[in-house]
Order: structure tokens, then C-alpha cells, then sequence
């Protein structure tokens, strides 16, 4: 009775208006048109006698089929009903299950209905239960013994950390906006707590509410047909224009109590890596992953999963023919339907053996603004570029713009470092002015692809300082777009080369090097 009830109304998948392919059409696909059944609730036994609660998507059509496991630390009970949450980042069930796919979407211990208490987020003991979820799945009557990983952000994250441990069922993962050191690129980005993200993240996902929150299969199903439908059209932008005080709300919310000391460890003690209560991440056991991924990154996201996607591109030890990233768009849209006609590809050619193209796609793929296209590529930044260089040449007074030039220039320059958006007294920019603008005019077409960085003479009044820089587009008819974005704390400004990547410069920010007011120190980021 429980299974008809949970089926009687069919999800309604989404139109797959999202980023879906890049650059590119496959030829053929494994199968179409399989339908979706769900197995609500399914058992997943884990160590200490704990259960773990699988939402388990299979296709009408009998059969053995491989299975896509799903891994995070939210409440999924919203998820299928396509409501645009931050957690909201599965994909829809049915898109994959027409195609031949299990989809298999487990909560970790102390969530939602799976038992256990919880540890930190992305603690070994997760990674425990993930790679059992993924035995689990592969010995269950409805999948043919392979796995695949899919998902973004956290359920992107979660896939590098199990794949490192070699689970013998898994075949391949594609994953989108990760991190692969969770303590520079999560929690001390730039050697400053990432204060705004983390009130907004454990606030929308960690209260009490979410914990305890249960919505029955069949209203979640009834809800996709409000979410997915045409409607959306008319709800969508009222939403959006209601955003600035959602996140407010969000931000207000009181989480669970662990989650606040969580918090309060990462903003207080937690500022090394020996203090800090998260784990560093698979960052440099990346050499342990040999099997096919894709890995995908929006350009317009600078913090957070920028560098993750580059490190793992960069040191997986999967042979040069068989992994793939993708640096796509700078859009991102909840819920997080983007993405899942590509990874139906790559699943379709690496498990199911597919003709369909894939093969001959380049290793890289790259967003190339303003002529609006993908460039393909055998590696990031592309063989046979050139580096620019260009040097910041004051302008005379500080609030003046002043010029980018290719050839070094001569002068100094002081703003006060009083982060934009801080109350301060009216007109204090006309006596204090908190930023300095340099500029480049294009006089002739120029391709920029690859990484920014800045190197800079810098000295400061006070012990230590936050600096962000941004590189912008400006069009002719004034249309701005940000191209690059990078911060950091001076003080924390040592260098750990052995860390860099291709397209990151790593400090060790668990090191402090207080300034010495007014002595300059060269900083790079």
C-alpha cells in the first residue's frame, strides 16, 4: 500500500532550461523513455548498528540497471518536489531513470530519517557511510553492480573524498562546484572565515526544522507539478525579488547546537589546520582517484569551488583520455537541474559503452564571454598561451582612476580598508575613499583564458589588513560583468607552494606573520 501511495502521482521532471551540454549534441543515447518508480525509505546498515535512510529511484521497466549513489548532509525531503532550496542539487529522478539509472539518495547519520548522531560535516566517519551506501547499492537486485556519483556542491564534494578510497562498485562520478581542501577553500578562504556564506549555509539547512522536517513521496510528487510547471514563470521572479530578505531570514535562524559549535570553532579556534574541527579534504590524495570524472565549475564563482575543480583536474591520477572539465557559464540556478544531459553522456560512454561522441570531446572545455561559446582544450590554462602582465601606474590622487599598463609605472597609492557595505557615516567616501580603480582600455581584441593573479607592494597602519581585487569587463554602452575575484589576509600571506596548482596560489594561512605597520611586504594571491 505505502509503495502505490508513494507512486500514485508521478514526479514531474523539469524542462531542462538549465546549462545541459557543453558545446556539444551525443550521437545516441543507452535508453529513453524507462519511466520512474520510487523505493521510499529503504535501510542502509551502517557501523554501530545504525541505519541509513536511501530514497531509491528506479526505472518502470524491470531490469538490473547501474546506480547513481548521492551523499550529503541535508534533509532531501523537498528535493524531488523541485522547490528552489540551496540543498536542491540532486538533479531530477526522472531524467535519469528514462535514460536506464538507478538514483539512490541517502541522508547521512543524525539527518532527516537516518539514524545515528551526527559527526562534523565531511568527517571520515561519513565517508565510512558513503562508501557502505555505495556496497549497499551495488549488491541490491535493481542495480547491475556499478555506481556512479552525481551531484553539486556538497553532493559534488562528497564524491573526491570516497573516490580516493577506491570502493571496488564504483565506476565513475561527474561532479560540479566542489572543494577539494576544505580548509582553504571552505572555511578560512583567503585566511579570513567565510562569515557570510556559513551564516547563510547553516541557517537555511541546519535548524531544528530541517532536522525534524517529513513530507510524504506523494506531496513532494504533487508539488513537482507546481514547481516544474509553467508556473514557475509567474512565481520565479517574484521569489527573486524577495531574495535579499530570504537570506536575511536565513541568517537569522538558530541551528542545531553542534552545528553552532562547529561554527564557533571555525571562526574563533579553529584557524590552523590542527585547530580546525573540519577535516583538510582528498586535496593531495587526489593521486589515489585513477577512475573517469568529469568535473564542471561556473566561472562566476571565485571563493567557495573555483580552485577545487582545478585540483582535482590537475592531480587525479585518471589517465589524460579519461577525465574531462568543464569550466562553464558564470550562472547558477536553484534547484540544480544543470548538468544532467552531460553526465547522462559520460555515464552512457564510460558504463554503458555508448558511441555517442563523448570520447572525442577535449579534455577541457571553457566559456569564451563575449563570444559566447565553449573552446576546447587539452589542458588549463591551454598550451600555447602567453601570460600577460600588467602593471598598476598611479593616476596621481587616490580617488582618481588610475591605468593598467604593460609597462611598469612609478607611485603609491593608500584607500582605507573599511569593507564596502560596513555602516559608516554619510559621504565618508568623499574624505576616505575604500577602493582604488585601475584601468586598461581595449584598443584591440584580446582573449584573456586562464588564471589572474595579483602581485602586490603593500604596507598598512595597523597589524593586519583584508584585501579583495576584482578584475572586471566593461563594454562600450557600460555593461559590467566581473571576470575574476580573489582575497586575502596579509598576515596570513605565507606562501605554500607545495600546494599550488595551475591555477591557484596557495598560502598557508595557519602560519601569522603580523604586518609591521608602515613596512611594505609583497604579497601574491
Amino acid at each position: 500500500m505505502s509503495e502505490w501511495l508513494d507512486n500514485l502521482i508521478p514526479i514531474k521532471a523539469p524542462e531542462l532550461t538549465h546549462e545541459q551540454l557543453a558545446g556539444w549534441r551525443p550521437t545516441r543515447a543507452a535508453a529513453e523513455g524507462l519511466g520512474c518508480r520510487l523505493l521510499a525509505d529503504q535501510r542502509i546498515e551502517a557501523a554501530g548498528g545504525v541505519t541509513l535512510s536511501a530514497d531509491v529511484y528506479t526505472p518502470s521497466a524491470p531490469g538490473r540497471y547501474p546506480a547513481i549513489v548521492q551523499f550529503a548532509a541535508y534533509t532531501r525531503e523537498l528535493h524531488t518536489a523541485g522547490a528552489p532550496t540551496g540543498s536542491n542539487e540532486i538533479g531530477s529522478p526522472p531524467v535519469f531513470t528514462a535514460r536506464g539509472y538507478v538514483q539512490v539518495v541517502v541522508e547521512r547519520r543524525g539527518m532527516g530519517r537516518s539514524g545515528g548522531m551526527q559527526n562534523v560535516f565531511l568527517s571520515p566517519e561519513d565517508v565510512d557511510d558513503h562508501e557502505q551506501a555505495i556496497a549497499w547499492a551495488a549488491a541490491q537486485p535493481w542495480c547491475d553492480g556499478r555506481v556512479a556519483l552525481f551531484g553539486t556542491s556538497y553532493y559534488g564534494m562528497t564524491q573526491p573524498l570516497v573516490a580516493i578510497r577506491r570502493p571496488p562498485a564504483l565506476k565513475a562520478f561527474f561532479c560540479n562546484e566542489i572543494c577539494t581542501d576544505y580548509f582553504r577553500h571552505l572555511v578560512q578562504f583567503g585566511g579570513v572565515f567565510n562569515l557570510y556564506f556559513c551564516n547563510l549555509w547553516m541557517g537555511a539547512n541546519f535548524t531544528p526544522a530541517m532536522y525534524g522536517l517529513r513530507v510524504p513521496p506523494v506531496l513532494r510528487a504533487l508539488l513537482s507539478h507546481i514547481f516544474n510547471s509553467p508556473l514557475q514563470r509567474l512565481w520565479r521572479p517574484l521569489l527573486m525579488m524577495r531574495m535579499d530578505a530570504i537570506y536575511r531570514a536565513f541568517m537569522s535562524k538558530t541551528p542545531v547546537k553542534p552545528v553552532r559549535e562547529w561554527y564557533a570553532n571555525w571562526m574563533l579556534d579553529g584557524k590552523s589546520r590542527e585547530t580546525c574541527l573540519l577535516q583538510s579534504g582528498p586535496s593531495g590524495d587526489l593521486g589515489k582517484i585513477e577512475i573517469p570524472f568529469v568535473v564542471v565549475q561556473n566561472l562566476g564563482y571565485f571563493n567557495l569551488h573555483q580552485f577545487g575543480t582545478y585540483d582535482l583536474f590537475q592531480n587525479a591520477a585518471t589517465p589524460a583520455d579519461r577525465k574531462w572539465m568543464i569550466l562553464a557559464p558564470p550562472r547558477y540556478e536553484l534547484p540544480v537541474y544543470a548538468w544532467q544531459l552531460e553526465a547522462l553522456a559520460f555515464f552512457d560512454h564510460i558504463l554503458y559503452g555508448v558511441d555517442n561522441g563523448y570520447a572525442s570531446q577535449p579534455a577541457v572545455r571553457y566559456w569564451l564571454e563575449g563570444e559566447e561559446r565553449y573552446v576546447g582544450a587539452a589542458d588549463f590554462p591551454a598550451p600555447g598561451t602567453a601570460q600577460r602582465r600588467f602593471y598598476l601606474t598611479s593616476g596621481g590622487a587616490d580617488a582618481a582612476r588610475h591605468k593598467l599598463s604593460e609597462t611598469p609605472g612609478e607611485g603609491e597609492n593608500r584607500w582605507a580598508a573599511v569593507p564596502l557595505g560596513l555602516p559608516v557615516l554619510g559621504g565618508f567616501d568623499e574624505v576616505a575613499n575604500q577602493t582604488l580603480t585601475f584601468e586598461l582600455t581595449a584598443e584591440r581584441p584580446m582573449t584573456l583564458a586562464g588564471p589572474v593573479s595579483l602581485n602586490l607592494v603593500f604596507s598598512s597602519n595597523e597589524i593586519d589588513s583584508h584585501l579583495v581585487a576584482r578584475l572586471s569587463r566593461v563594454t562600450k554602452d557600460g555593461a559590467y560583468s566581473l571576470l575574476s575575484l580573489g582575497a586575502m589576509s596579509p598576515a596570513r600571506r605565507r606562501r605554500d607552494p607545495a600546494r599550488d596548482t595551475a591555477c591557484e596560489i596557495v598560502h598557508d594561512t595557519s602560519v601569522r606573520e603580523p604586518l609591521e605597520p608602515g613596512k611594505p611586504v609583497t604579497l601574491s594571491f
